[in-house]
């Protein structure tokens, strides 16, 4: 599975999905990119979407992707360690346009 995770999560969380193909937005040279052209990019190369931006879903349609995405509940790391094995089930199960908040 290629997971690409946000700028807005501790880059920590690239260890937490080790066992998976994982790259930071930072990585890949897509830094500030806006929300609507960063899915349509992640869209094209990754399978999930991992965002600390608990508004995304408001903020854009998306019904009909098939990026999966996962939202952590905060950005702080003690928190984000502190979901490594919900993180883990989720991957585990998540179907091909999913949207699960942790």
């Amino acid at each position: 599975m290629n997971i690409l995770i946000d700028e807005s999560l501790p880059r920590y969380v690239k260890t937490m999905v080790s066992n998976h193909t994982a790259s930071t937005v930072q990585a890949m040279g897509w830094s500030g990119i806006k929300n609507g052209p960063l899915l349509a990019l992640a869209e094209s190369r990754f399978d999930v979407f991992l965002t600390g931006d608990k508004n995304l879903r408001y903020q854009q349609n998306l019904e009909g992707r098939r990026l999966s995405i996962v939202v952590f509940p905060s950005n702080r790391l003690q928190i984000v360690k502190s979901l490594a094995s919900a993180l883990t089930a989720a991957l585990d199960q998540i179907p091909s346009g999913a949207y699960i908040e942790l």
